[in-house]
C-alpha cells in the first residue's frame, strides 16, 4: 500500500483478526475517527508518511510480522509515532518490554470500548502537540539561521509562512504574488535558502527588465553562431540554475511568444539553447512572482492560461503592508538596526508620535518604502527623514476603531521596550510599570517573544 494513503486516516489498526480491525473501525468513526484496518503489518510497506498525524494500534501476536517488531520499525522512522499494542494473553512482562521500547500503551483484549476511546483521543491529542512543537521548532530554527527571514506576526503573515513550510521541502513550483515593494523576491530566496537546494545556485532574472530581443537566449542559452553576434557559447538561466532555483520575476512581463517555450521547458524539465538540437535535462525549482492578476490576463488574452495553471500548483500571496499594520513597528525597528550597524551611527528611539505616523501611513511602496525611511531616519535623523517621506501628520487611519488604535499603540510600546531592553522581561516591566502576569498576559496576545528582541 502507498504510504501516501495513511494521510487520509487518524488511527491505522493492524491486527490479524479481521473482526477485530473492523469492530474497532466502527468504533472510532461513530466518534467521528477516520480509521483503517489492516490484517497483515507487511501492507504498511514503505513505512508511514513523513509527520504523519495519525497513531497506530496493532496487535503484539500476529504471523510473519509481530507487535513489537512493528513498533520498532515505525519508531525508527519517527519517534514520538504514538503506538498502542493490544494483546489476548495479558502478558505483564511483554507490557513492560513494550512500555520501555517505546510503546504509548498496552491493552489487553477483550477490551472496553471506552477505554480505547480514551486512550487513543489521549494518544491524538499527544500526537498533534509533537506535530506543532516540530512546526514551531522549525520555524524558530529558519528565523535564527543566517540569510533572510520573514519578520512579522500578522495573520496574513502567519498564514504565509504556513504555506511556504508546507512546501519549502518539495519539488513544486510555486506562484508568488504582491504588490510592488512587499518582498517577492525575499520570499523566493526563502524558500530557495531553507530547501535541501540551498547549496546550489539561486538565480533571479526581472522578465520585464530585459528586451524582448535577447531575453530568449538569457533564459535558454545560445550555441556559438546561433545568431548575430553570438561568437561564443553562452549559458542560459535555466542551465545555470540546474540543481538550484530559477526566480522568474515579473512574469507577466513574459513575451506571448515566449511562453509557449516557457510552458515546455516547465512541463518537460528539458531546455534547448539556441541553435543546438541537443536536450539537457534540468533539476529545477521554479519560483514566479507578479504584482498583478494573471487571471485577469488571461482573459485578455495577455497571458496564457496553459502557463497559468503549470505556473499556480502552489500560490504564496504576500499581504501589503496596510494589511499587516500591526508588523510595522518590528520592521522599522529591524531595517533601522541593520541601517545603524551598517552606518555606524546610533539609533534613536522613536517617539509616540512617529509611531503614530508609521500606523497611519498607507505604504504605496510597501515594505521597501518602509526600509528607505528606516534607512533616512538613522541618516538624517528623525524629524528630517518622516517630513520628507510622510509629512507631519500623526493622525491614524481613519478606518481604525478605538480599540484597535489603542491595540497598536500599546503593542507598539511593548515592543519597543522590549527592544530597549534587550527582551529583559525585568526592565520592561519596570519601563512600563507592569507587573509580570499583566506584560506575560499582552505579551502572548501580541504573540511578542523575548527571545525577538536579545540580539
Amino acid at each position: 500500500m502507498q504510504n501516501q494513503v495513511f494521510n487520509q486516516y487518524d488511527i491505522l489498526i493492524v491486527d490479524d483478526e479481521p473482526l477485530i480491525g473492523s469492530a474497532l473501525v466502527q468504533l472510532f468513526e461513530l466518534e467521528s475517527y477516520r480509521a483503517l484496518a489492516l490484517t497483515d503489518a507487511k501492507q504498511i510497506g514503505l513505512g508511514l508518511p513523513d509527520n504523519w498525524p495519525g497513531i497506530v494500534i496493532s496487535d503484539v501476536n500476529m504471523p510473519d510480522i509481530d507487535g513489537l517488531s512493528l513498533m520498532r520499525t515505525l519508531l525508527a522512522q519517527d519517534k514520538d509515532i504514538p503506538i498502542i499494542l493490544l494483546t489476548g494473553h495479558g502478558d505483564i512482562a511483554m507490557a513492560v518490554q513494550a512500555l520501555k521500547q517505546g510503546a504509548y500503551d498496552f491493552i489487553e483484549k477483550p477490551f472496553n470500548n471506552e477505554h480505547m476511546l480514551d486512550i487513543a483521543k489521549r494518544a491524538l491529542e499527544k500526537r498533534a502537540l509533537t506535530l506543532e512543537n516540530r512546526s514551531l521548532k522549525r520555524e524558530l530554527e529558519s528565523q535564527s539561521t543566517p540569510g533572510p527571514r520573514i519578520l512579522g506576526h500578522s495573520p496574513g503573515i502567519k498564514q504565509m509562512r504556513h504555506i511556504i513550510h508546507q512546501v519549502i521541502d518539495m519539488p513544486a513550483d510555486v506562484l508568488i504574488e504582491g504588490e510592488t515593494g512587499t518582498g517577492k523576491e525575499l520570499v523566493a530566496r526563502y524558500l530557495h535558502d531553507h530547501s535541501p537546494r540551498a547549496e546550489a545556485n539561486f538565480v533571479a532574472i526581472n522578465c520585464g527588465a530585459i528586451p524582448e530581443t535577447i531575453i530568449e537566449s538569457e533564459l535558454f542559452g545560445a550555441e556559438s553562431g546561433a545568431f548575430t553576434g553570438a561568437d561564443k557559447t553562452r549559458i542560459g538561466k535555466f542551465e545555470y540554475a540546474n540543481g538550484g532555483t530559477l526566480f522568474l520575476d515579473e512574469i507577466e512581463s513574459t513575451p506571448l511568444s515566449l511562453q509557449v517555450k516557457l510552458l515546455r521547458v516547465l512541463e518537460d524539465r528539458k531546455v534547448e539553447r539556441l541553435g543546438s538540437n541537443k536536450s539537457i535535462d534540468l533539476d529545477i525549482r521554479i519560483i514566479a512572482a507578479t504584482k498583478v492578476d494573471l487571471k485577469n490576463l488571461c482573459d485578455t488574452g495577455e497571458f496564457r492560461q496553459d502557463l497559468l495553471y503549470r505556473l499556480n500548483l502552489v500560490t504564496v500571496p504576500i499581504p501589503a503592508l496596510r494589511e499587516r499594520r500591526e508588523d510595522i513597528g518590528l520592521l522599522f525597528l529591524h531595517f533601522a538596526r541593520v541601517a545603524s550597524a551598517r552606518y555606524h551611527k546610533a539609533l534613536i528611539p522613536l517617539t509616540a508620535e512617529y509611531t503614530a505616523q508609521l500606523v497611519s501611513h498607507d505604504w504605496p511602496g510597501n515594505v521597501r518604502e518602509l526600509r528607505n525611511l528606516a534607512e533616512r531616519y538613522v541618516l538624517l535623523g528623525p524629524e528630517a527623514a518622516f517630513a520628507t517621506s510622510l509629512g507631519q501628520s500623526s493622525q491614524l487611519n481613519a478606518n481604525m476603531s478605538l480599540q484597535q488604535r489603542v491595540e497598536f499603540f500599546e503593542r507598539l510600546l511593548i515592543e519597543e521596550a522590549l527592544s530597549n531592553n534587550k527582551g529583559s522581561i525585568k526592565l520592561t516591566m519596570e519601563q512600563l510599570e507592569l507587573p509580570r502576569k499583566t506584560l506575560y498576559d499582552k505579551m502572548q496576545k501580541y504573540s511578542l517573544n523575548r527571545k525577538t528582541f536579545i540580539n
